[in-house]
C-alpha cells in the first residue's frame, strides 16, 4: 500500500509541478517518459534476474561443497579428496557457461537501456535549450522540470519492478487470512464444554470407526470397542499398525472418530471443554518434546503453579533428581533446542517428571522406553511403575517385558482386540495365544542378541 500511494502521489505531483513550471518542456518529457521508465525497469529486472540465475547455477556446487565439509572425516578416511575436487570442478562448468551467457545479455540489455536514456536526456536538453533561446523558460526552470520528471521515471520503474513481489505478498496475505478464518472441527476451548474439577479416569471406547484424515482410504478401526477401568493400568500390545497409538490419539482427542464414541467418566469426550479435560491427562511419548529452556522450565511446563519442593519431588519420583543435581547448573541447566544437550534417557525422565508434577488422573505412555538402552530403560521403567500406582494408565509398548505387571493386557491385531487378560492368564494359553507368540518371539530375539554380545 505504501509503494502504491508513493508512486501515484509522486506521478501526480511531478506532472503538475512540471506543467506549472515549464509546460512546453514538460509535455515533451512526459511524452518520452515511457522510454525512461522502460530503461530503468529493464536495468532493475536484468540485474535481479542475473543474481537469481547465478545463485541457481551455483546451487549444485554449493551443495557439493557443503556436503564435503560436513562429511570431512569420511572423505579423509577413504582418501577421496582428489575425487571431490574433480566433481567440484565439473559442477562449475555449468555456472561458468551460464555466467558468460548472462554477461552477453547484461551487456546488450544494460548498454541499450543506458544509451536510450542518454538519448532522451539529450532530447530534453536540446528542446529545453531551444525554449531558453526563444526566452520561453529560464535555465532554473529547465533544470527544475528535468530533475522532477526524470526522478519520477525512476520511482515508477522501481514500483514496476516490484510487481512480482506485490503479487507474492498479496498471495501470502490471502493465505494468512484463510488460516485465520478457518473454523477448526475440534474447538479446544469451547465455552459451553464441561470443565471437570476431578476425574475418576474411566475410559470407554464404543463402536468406533476411524481413519486418519490424511489417509481416508486406510481404515484403522471398524466397530472398535475397549473399556479401560479407573485406577488400573491397561497395556496395549500388538504389531506395528495395529492401532495402539491411535487409541492414545483418540483419548487425547487429537482426532474425532468417524462413528461411535469415546467416553471419559460416562460423558462423551466431545461434551468436555478440551483444555480443561487435558489438564487431567498426562502424556509421555516415545520422543519426548523438550523446549529450549532450563530443566526446571521443562518440568513445570503445563503446570500452573509449582514450588521448588514439588519440582524436586517429581524429579525424584522420575529417577531424575540425581543426574540433575550432578549437572553444573542443576535445575537451571539449559536443555538446548529439542533437548539436544541431554541424552535420550535423561530427556525421557524429565518428561516423566513433567507428567508426575501435573498429577494427571489419566496417564498415557506411548512407547515411553522403546528408544532407550537397557540401563536407561530399567531406570525409566522403575519411575513409570511408581507413577502408575493408583491412577488410570494406558501403556503402549513393543518391549513386552515392560508391561508384565499391568492389571490388564489387551492384544490388538489389525484394529481389533484378539486377547485380553493378565500376563499370567495370557501366557497360560500356550502356543495358541497371540500374546504367548509375541513374548516367545521377543525372548528368542533377546537370547540371540545376548549370544552375539557374548561372542
Amino acid at each position: 500500500m505504501a509503494l502504491v500511494i508513493q508512486t501515484i502521489s509522486a506521478v501526480l505531483i511531478a506532472c503538475t509541478m512540471g506543467l506549472v513550471i515549464a509546460w512546453r518542456l514538460a509535455l515533451v518529457m512526459i511524452a518520452v517518459q515511457p522510454l525512461i521508465i522502460v530503461c530503468f525497469y529493464a536495468r532493475r529486472v536484468l540485474l535481479k534476474s542475473m543474481s537469481k540465475k547465478s545463485i541457481h547455477a551455483q546451487a549444485e556446487s554449493s551443495k557439493l561443497a557443503a556436503e564435503a565439509v560436513s562429511n570431512l572425516r569420511t572423505i579423509t578416511a577413504f582418501s577421496s579428496q582428489e575425487r571431490i575436487l574433480h566433481l567440484f570442478e565439473q559442477s562449475q562448468d555449468g555456472p561458468r557457461k551460464e555466467s558468460i551467457r548472462q554477461s552477453w545479455f547484461a551487456g546488450l540489455g544494460l548498454g541499450t537501456s543506458m544509451s536510450l536514456m542518454t538519448c532522451t536526456w539529450a532530447l530534453d536538453f536540446w528542446y529545453g535549450g531551444r525554449l531558453m533561446a526563444e526566452h520561453h523558460i529560464s535555465a532554473k526552470e529547465l533544470f527544475q522540470t528535468f530533475m522532477i520528471l526524470v526522478s519520477t521515471g525512476r520511482v515508477i520503474a522501481d514500483a514496476g519492478s516490484m510487481t512480482t513481489d506485490l503479487a507474492k505478498g498479496a498471495d501470502a496475505v490471502a493465505s494468512v487470512f484463510a488460516v485465520l478464518d478457518r473454523e477448526t472441527e475440534i474447538d479446544p476451548d469451547n465455552p459451553q464444554g464441561y470443565k471437570p474439577e476431578k476425574l475418576k479416569g474411566e475410559v470407554d471406547i464404543r463402536g468406533v470407526d476411524f481413519a486418519y484424515p490424511s489417509r481416508q482410504d486406510v481404515v484403522i478401526f471398524k466397530g472398535f470397542t475397549l473399556s479401560i477401568q479407573p485406577g488400573k493400568s491397561t497395556a496395549l500390545v500388538g504389531q506395528s499398525g495395529s492401532g495402539k497409538s491411535t487409541i492414545i490419539g483418540l483419548i487425547e482427542r487429537f482426532y474425532d472418530p468417524i462413528r461411535g464414541s469415546v467416553k471419559i467418566d460416562g460423558r462423551d469426550i466431545k461434551a468436555y471443554n478440551l483444555r480443561a479435560l487435558r489438564r487431567h491427562i498426562g502424556l509421555v511419548s516415545q520422543e519426548p518434546t523438550l523446549f529450549a529452556g532450563t530443566i526446571r522450565e521443562n518440568i513445570v511446563y503445563g503446570t500452573e503453579t509449582a514450588s521448588e519442593a514439588e519440582i524436586e519431588d517429581a524429579a525424584r519420583s522420575a529417577n531424575a533428581h540425581d543426574f540433575i543435581s550432578n549437572l553444573k547448573d542443576g535445575y537451571d541447566t539449559w536443555c538446548g533446542e529439542r533437548g539436544v544437550q541431554l541424552s535420550g534417557g535423561q530427556k525421557q525422565r524429565i518428561a516423566i517428571a513433567r507428567a508426575i508434577l501435573k498429577n494427571p488422573t489419566i496417564l498415557l505412555l506411548d512407547e515411553a522406553t522403546s528408544a532407550l538402552d537397557s540401563q536407561s530403560e530399567k531406570v525409566v521403567q522403575e519411575a513409570l511403575d511408581r507413577v502408575m500406582i493408583g491412577r488410570t494408565s494406558v501403556v503402549v509398548a513393543h518391549r513386552l517385558s515392560t508391561i508384565q505387571n499391568c492389571d490388564l493386557i489387551t492384544v490388538l491385531e489389525k484394529g481389533t482386540v484378539v486377547e485380553k487378560g493378565t500376563h499370567a492368564s495370557l501366557m497360560a494359553k500356550g502356543l495358541s495365544g497371540t500374546y504367548f507368540s509375541l513374548v516367545n518371539l521377543q525372548q528368542g530375539g533377546n537370547q540371540q542378541d545376548a549370544t552375539v554380545e557374548a561372542t
